[in-house]
This record gives C-alpha cells, structure tokens and sequence, in this order.
C-alpha cells in the first residue's frame, strides 16, 4: 500500500513580518476611521464612520491576516494573550507594532487636514473624532457610562474574534467578516455615547493630535477595553476547560472533537447481511489491510483555524 505524499509545510511568517503587518493594518484602519470621521458627522451621522472602520477592519484581516493573525487592536492581542494562543513577548510586539501604525496613520490625516483651507485648526478638527466623556463627549456621557460601554463593547470584539478562529469547524477566511460586522455595529453606539473606539491604539493616536484633554482622559481608554478584553479572555479560556473536561470521560468522547457529533457518528449500523459464514470472518481478522472502525487510533485535530490566526501556520 503506497503511503500518501506529505505536503511541505509553508514557511512561519518571521517576528518582523509579522510585526509590519499588525503596524500596516493599525494604520490602515486608523486612517479610515480618523478621515471619515473627520470629512463627516459621527455625533450626528455615526454610521459612515462605524461602517467604514467595520469594512477596513475585514479588508485589513483578508489581507495580512495570513502574517500576524490579524489583530489590530490591543484588546484582540490581550484576549488572545489571556486565551492561551499567544506568547508574551508576542503579545508585546503586537501592542508597540498597533500603537507605532495606529501613530502614523493619524499622522497621516493630521497632514491631510492641514492642507485643506476650510478647516484651520486641525487639532480642532480631531477633537471632533477623539474618545470623551463628560462635557467631551457628543452625548455628554459621563465617566461610569463610557466606562461599561467601552468594557462591554471590548469584550464582545474579543469574544467574537476568539470565537470565530477558534475549533475544528471554524472557518478561517469568515472570521474576517465577523469581527468586521462587530466592530462596525458597536461603532454606531460607540460613536453616539462620545467616540468610543474599542481600540486603545486608535485611541492613543486620536489623542496624540488632539487637544490636551484628550490625553487626559487617554487611561479611561486603555484602562476599560483591556479589562474587557481580559474577561473575555478567561471566559474562553474557561469554555475551553469545560469542553476538554467533558469529552475526557467515555471513550467515544476525545479531547479535541466534537463529542456530541462523533458518538452518534461512531453507532455502529445494523448488520443487514448475515450471511457471513466462520471462514470468511477469522479470514478478514487475519488481515492486515481491514480493521475495525473503532480500533483505528484517533488522528491529532489540527486546529487550523487558531494556527492561522495564531500565526503558527504550518508548525
């Protein structure tokens, strides 16, 4: 019997690759926000902003999701980092990479807004999109009310990434899609409630060229999305635990499978023919090509899904 050919493994996606590519997608999610934010209405009309950010967020992962996992947001890269799915050190580079894109994306629409006559101030022009609470923000939301948004809003972005690049039936090239819709969806409360970004980067970069009460209430914008990612985070961790813990007992139920679907798959069907007379049955156990279904030994689940995004790929 020939044994199948093995496929040659595809090269991992080096730290600097991978790194560029989180800088390159912050940067480009943080330009369309900021410009179609600044170039319309988000108190007024808060949906070209939450749709545009939503669309660049899907456009970003398609495109480089395949180098870094597509993160793009430091609550992602924390949710990811509390979660099991990737090293600390990492997670680091991540976070400087996002916040480093995020910088010269607003940068680049800083410049954009200095060269158009109508808008003379442009600090003034990026008040108008920077996160706030209180008198700063367009609803007048106060400080306790930015704060469950922001810790909901975070934790619902991670839940969904986590949730949809993570096992056997997960479908790597719709997590894209998902994150996207969610991110864009929350943007329309988001935006309403005072610019809530769910995104500590874009924040940080929003603020960076804003007035100076935007810098101070910057920690309001770390401090609420990292805790909400961070819930996230243990509670797929502890979703894990639970599904390892409960397909670990009979035997029809291995880690790694989806146990409800494999045990009714594993019934055996009813022998219709039984015409099978003594020879033919010690004949075929002799053999070593025909075995029982049951006595083959379970294969390794390769989780593909969390390997892309993970960046693990081919390991």
């Amino acid at each position: 019997m020939t044994s199948p050919v093995q496929a040659t493994p595809e090269p991992q996606p080096g730290l600097v690759a991978r790194l560029s590519a989180e800088a390159l997608g912050s940067m480009f999610v943080v330009v369309v926000a900021v410009g179609v934010g600044i170039f319309s209405n988000p108190g007024a009309a808060p949906l070209p902003v939450a749709l545009a950010t939503g669309l660049a967020v899907t456009a970003a992962m398609l495109a480089f999701g395949y180098v870094s996992g597509g993160h793009f947001n430091p609550v992602i890269t924390l949710g990811n980092l509390i979660a099991g799915r990737i090293r600390a050190v990492a997670a680091l580079g991540y976070l400087a990479a996002q916040i480093i894109g995020s910088v010269v994306g607003a940068a680049l629409i800083y410049f954009v807004v200095s060269t158009v006559p109508v808008l003379t101030d442009a600090r003034a022009a990026f008040d108008v999109v920077s996160p706030g609470f209180g008198e700063h923000a367009a609803a007048q939301t106060q400080l306790a009310g930015v704060l469950l948004v922001e810790v909901l809003g975070a934790a619902l972005i991670v839940a969904v990434f986590l949730g949809a690049t993570a096992g056997r039936r997960a479908v790597p090239a719709m997590a894209p899609f998902a994150v996207g819709l969610s991110t864009a969806v929350l943007l329309q409360l988001g935006q309403v409630l005072g610019n809530l970004p769910f995104n500590p980067a874009r924040a940080t970069a929003q603020a960076f060229f804003s007035s100076p009460w935007a810098l101070e209430g910057l920690w309001l914008f770390w401090v609420a999305p990292l805790m909400g990612a961070a819930l996230a985070g243990l509670a797929f961790r502890g979703f894990q635990g639970l599904s390892s813990a409960a397909v670990a007992g009979p035997e029809d139920f291995k880690v790694g499978s989806d146990g409800v679907n494999d045990s009714f798959d594993a019934i055996d069907e009813p022998v219709e023919d039984a015409d099978v007379s003594d020879a033919e049955v010690k004949e075929a156990a002799v053999k070593p090509d025909i075995a029982s279904p049951r006595a083959v030994p379970a294969a390794p689940v390769n989780d593909d899904a969390r390997d892309f995004f993970d960046g693990k790929k081919g390991k």
